[in-house]
C-alpha cells in the first residue's frame, strides 16, 4: 500500500520523544496541553527503555497527548525557547518539522518534506496521520515453505520470483520471504507456528550437504473462495519452475487475517513463557546482490557457527521499488538483499545466548563485511559520531543535511541519533511517551 498523503505534527502510535531542557521542568508543566503530563516513577521507567532493552534514557516527565496540537505546542515551545530544548522521537513512525508547524504533505504538496521524513530517522518530523490506498482483501492464503541446501539455487529462485512482480495474479506469488536455518536447531522457531510442534522438522532429517545450513523459501498465494478450483493448479505451475529439495514442501491453508496475525500469535506464546521482554540485539543489513554469496560463506557458514538465538531473514528486493527521493539509503545495485538477524538474548546459562555474545557477533559480522569490501548498508543503524553518519548516507548526505537545516534549523528533533547536535547546550532530559489519541479514549 502506498502512502498518498500525511499530516505532519509530532506523534503517531507509541512514539517516544526525548526532551532536553535548559529551563526548570515546572515551566513545561505550565504548557496548556489537553493530554496528561506525568512525573510518576512508573511512567518514567516505562518510557526509559527501547523495545530492544539496549538503550536507556531516563526522563523526568512523560507526556500522553490528547491531540496532534498538543505535540505541535511542545515543538513550538522548543523552537521559540530562548534557551532551547530538544525533542527526539523514536517508535513506530517519525515526522513534523522542527518549528512545530502542522503541515499536510504529499508528492504534490510540501513534497520535499514528504520524501525527507520517509526513512528520515525522526530528523525532520513525525507523521501523525496518513492516508493510504486500500483494496479488497483476499479471503484465504495458501502458505507454502520449501527448503534448499544450495544457496545459489535459493537466491536464484528468490530473484526469479520477485521479477514476476508485474505479472497477472495467476502468474506470481503474493509474498516472498526466506530465512536461514543453522544446524542443531529446529526449523520451528518463534516465527514458525507453521509446523506442528508435535511433529517438528529437523535439519538432519533433510540433509544440508555437510554445510550444516538450510535455506527456507516462504511463499504465499492469496485467493477468494470463488477461485478455490484453480488455486492448486496455479500454485503447482509456479512451484515447477523452482529448484528446492523435492521432499521438502510444507503447505497450509488459512484465512487471510490469520496469516497477517501470525507474528502476533507467536509473540503471545513467547510472552506466556517470559521470553518476550528480553534484550533484542537485532542487526538489519542491506547486502548487494553481487556479494550475497560471499556473505553466505563468511557469515551463515562461518561466523554464526551452528547456533542462533532467533530467526534470520533473507530476501531480495528491487531497488526501483524504493523512491530515491526518500532519506533511506540502499546499495546502488538493481537488486539487493535484506538480511535481518532478529535475535533475542536469554539469561539461560548458555553463553551463545547472552547479550554480550550476540552483540560481539554483530560487530564481527560488520567487521567481516568491511574487511571483505562488501558495501552493506545498515537499516535503522546506530552510530555514535557524525562522520559515521556521513559515511552511511554517502551521496545522500548533502541533501540530508540541507533538509535538516530547512525543516529543523535549531536541530531540536532526534538528537539521540547523534546525527546533529542542538544549537544550544542541553542540561536536562524529559521523555514524552506519545500514544494514539481517539475520541472517548481516556488513557
Amino acid at each position: 500500500m502506498a502512502i498518498n498523503k500525511f499530516l505532519l505534527t509530532f506523534a503517531i502510535c507509541r512514539l517516544i520523544a526525548t526532551v532536553g531542557l535548559t529551563v526548570d521542568p515546572a515551566e513545561l508543566l505550565r504548557l496548556r496541553v489537553d493530554g496528561q503530563l506525568s512525573v510518576d516513577p512508573s511512567d518514567v521507567e516505562i518510557a526509559s527503555l527501547d523495545f530492544g532493552l539496549l538503550s536507556r534514557a531516563k526522563p523526568i516527565a512523560v507526556l500522553r497527548p490528547a491531540s496532534a496540537e498538543d505535540v505541535a505546542l511542545l515543538v513550538r515551545a522548543a523552537y521559540n525557547s530562548a534557551g532551547g530544548f530538544t525533542v527526539s522521537a523514536r517508535g513506530h513512525g517519525h515526522s513534523i518539522n522542527g518549528k512545530g508547524e502542522i503541515l499536510t504533505c504529499s508528492e504534490e504538496e510540501n513534497s520535499e518534506l514528504f520524501h525527507a521524513v520517509l526513512g528520515g530517522l525522526g530528523q525532520f518530523g513525525i507523521i501523525t496521520r496518513a492516508r493510504i490506498s486500500l483494496e479488497p482483501a483476499p479471503q484465504r492464503v495458501r502458505w507454502i515453505r520449501v527448503l534448499y541446501s544450495s544457496f545459489s539455487s535459493f537466491t536464484r529462485d528468490q530473484e526469479y520470483l520477485i521479477s514476476l512482480y508485474g505479472n497477472p495474479p495467476s502468474q506470481k506469488f503474493d509474498y516472498v520471504e526466506g530465512f536461514v536455518i543453522v544446524d542443531e536447531g529446529l526449523i520451528n522457531n518463534w516465527r514458525s507456528s507453521f509446523f506442528s510442534p508435535r511433529n517438528p522438522v529437523k535439519i538432519s532429517s533433510i540433509g544440508a550437504k555437510g554445510t550444516g545450513v538450510l535455506y527456507c523459501l516462504e511463499i504465499t498465494k492469496n485467493y477468494h473462495q470463488s477461485s478455490v478450483d484453480t488455486i492448486d493448479q496455479e500454485v503447482e505451475s509456479l512451484l515447477k519452475k523452482l529448484n528446492f529439495i523435492p521432499s521438502s514442501v510444507f503447505t497450509t491453508d488459512l484465512p487471510y487475517v490469520d496469516f497477517l496475525d501470525r507474528v502476533h500469535k507467536a509473540e503471545l506464546k513467547l510472552r506466556s513463557k517470559g521470553l518476550w521482554d528480553v534484550p533484542h540485539p537485532w542487526l538489519n543489513l542491506f547486502v548487494p546482490k553481487s556479494r550475497i554469496a560471499d556473505f553466505d560463506k563468511g557469515v551463515f557458514k562461518g561466523i554464526l557457527g551452528n547456533k542462533t538465538s532467533g530467526p534470520i531473514l533473507i530476501y531480495p528486493m528491487n531497488r526501483n521499488k524504493w523512491d530515491q527521493r526518500s532519506s533511506v539509503v540502499t546499495p546502488v545495485e538493481d537488486v539487493f538483499y535484506l538480511v535481518a538477524f532478529l535475535r533475542s538474548a536469554l539469561d539461560d546459562g548458555e553463553e551463545t545466548h547472552t547479550l554480550e555474545y550476540l552483540s560481539n557477533q554483530n560487530r564481527q559480522i560488520l567487521r567481516f563485511c568491511d574487511d571483505a569490501g562488501i558495501k552493506v548498508k545498515q537499516y535503522l543503524p546506530h552510530y555514535t559520531t557524525q562522520q559515521e553518519w556521513v559515511d552511511h548516507f554517502g551521496d545522500k548526505w548533502s541533501q540530508f543535511y540541507q533538509n535538516k537545516m530547512e525543516f529543523d534549523p535549531r536541530r531540536i528533533l532526534a538528537t539521540g541519533q547523534r546525527i546533529f547536535m542542538p544549537s544550544f547546550v542541553v542540561l536536562h532530559h524529559i521523555i514524552f511517551f506519545l500514544v494514539p489519541w481517539a475520541h472517548g479514549d481516556e488513557r
